[in-house]
């Protein structure tokens, strides 16, 4: 459950009143329709518009966040694993706004999550966005991430410049960072040891695969992302899934701007690479997948294959269409990057994605520099570097 790329950007300015209270109907009229037990939609509706005119904005009720937060996920286009939306947990953490509040309820969230091995779907929504008040944000891709990982690199060179020791060390897990409102220096946090569990790759047929020293994290919680729902911008909502074992090996592990193994995987197993027509690239993404799966499922964490998880999908459309609803679909992000064909959602149209579509998780738009005290003079430092068309990972 991963979004990346050029999903549509969340506004980099609040919405005008009349815009939020536009975006609020459209959200109420649909929390009423899916929720009968809710009450009157008017009644509330003029609550929301009181607020708004007295505010600039209005308060989610902690029902219509949950149901927001889910929705976003049932809205996502990129997600292959949407079966599960109506099932995530929604921790309404509003009221923490302080970045050491914001840090130790991420690690929360990674504990809640990881439940020993048997992943958990979670969302912890912090403050959002309010006129004249920016709220905190997350900087980087996820709650965890590697160090040595080439796509870490200038999140590495931000955590160093405010301070931190740490990188030099394979599969190092990179401090969590994070940015106060208001243009603040930002935090960093070490990141608990017993809030990330990890798996060791080896693999069911080579033993000597685990000499290869590599593992990977339990917990793709997505921390880059802003929760907008109804007209109020919630800029730091961390959420996970599970990981899909292509995730990790067909992606995270083989492409050659990560960790790049395929030539290291096909050595190992003795692979011809003196011609492409060998295969050999193939037939090694093959072995590393087969790692990745069988070692998580040795170690009892929760992940999915790329076969069951089409099908999955598949469920899901029919789900949704029972229920008269769309599924919008990023097709050349739902096949899986191995073996795409011979999956059940390779052969089948979707409906297209819709960028207008709300709740919805939204990429920060770029900011010109990163508001980070002493960098270098003439050096800005991007804020969000990830907006680069990128499979998950």
């Amino acid at each position: 459950m991963h979004f990346s790329g050029t999903t549509p950007l969340a506004r980099r300015h609040p919405l005008a009143p009349d815009a939020v209270l536009e975006a609020a109907a459209v959200f109420l009229r649909q929390f009423a329709a899916e929720n009968p037990a809710a009450g009157d939609p008017h009644r509330r509706f003029a609550e929301v518009a009181g607020e708004v005119e007295r505010y600039g904005t209005y308060v989610h009720t902690p029902e219509e966040l949950a149901f927001g937060a889910r929705v976003a996920w049932r809205n996502s286009a990129r997600c292959i694993g949407r079966l599960y939306w109506n099932n995530m947990t929604v921790r309404d953490m509003r009221h923490v706004e302080d970045p050491d509040g914001i840090a130790e309820q991420c690690f929360e969230h990674l504990r809640l999550a990881t439940n020993g091995g048997r992943i958990r779907p979670v969302i912890s929504v912090f403050a959002p966005d309010r006129p004249g008040r920016p709220a905190a944000t997350l900087l980087g891709e996820q709650l965890v991430r590697y160090a040595d990982d080439p796509r870490s690199a200038q999140r590495v060179e931000l955590a160093k410049e405010l301070g931190w020791k740490g990188g030099e060390t394979p599969f190092e897990v990179l401090p969590l960072l994070v940015q106060p409102g208001g243009g603040r220096r930002p935090e960093f946090y070490e990141i608990p040891e017993d809030a990330v569990l990890e798996v060791p790759l080896t693999h069911p047929r080579h033993p000597e695969f685990a000499a290869l020293g590599l593992r990977w994290y339990a917990v793709p919680a997505v921390s880059d992302m802003v929760l907008e729902i109804g007209g109020v911008t919630y800029p730091a909502a961390p959420f996970n899934g599970w990981y899909m074992g292509t995730e990790i090996g067909s992606r995270n592990l083989a492409d050659a701007d990560r960790y790049d193994l395929l030539p290291t995987v096909a050595a190992l197993f003795g692979l011809d690479t003196a011609s492409d027509r060998t295969l050999w690239r193939d037939r090694a993404l093959v072995e590393l997948n087969a790692a990745v799966l069988h070692s998580y499922d040795q170690a009892g964490v929760t992940i999915a294959d790329h076969h069951t998880e089409s099908t999955r999908f598949l469920a899901h459309v029919e789900r949704e269409g029972r229920h008269g609803r769309p599924v919008p679909t990023d097709w050349s992000w739902i096949v899986p990057p191995l073996s795409g064909s011979a999956t059940a959602v390779f052969h089948r149209y979707y409906d297209p994605p819709d960028p207008d579509l709300r709740p919805a998780f939204l990429h920060r738009a770029p900011a010109a520099t990163c508001p980070v005290a002493h960098t270098s003079p003439g050096r800005p430092e991007p804020l969000d570097e990830y907006l680069v068309p990128k499979r998950p990972g």
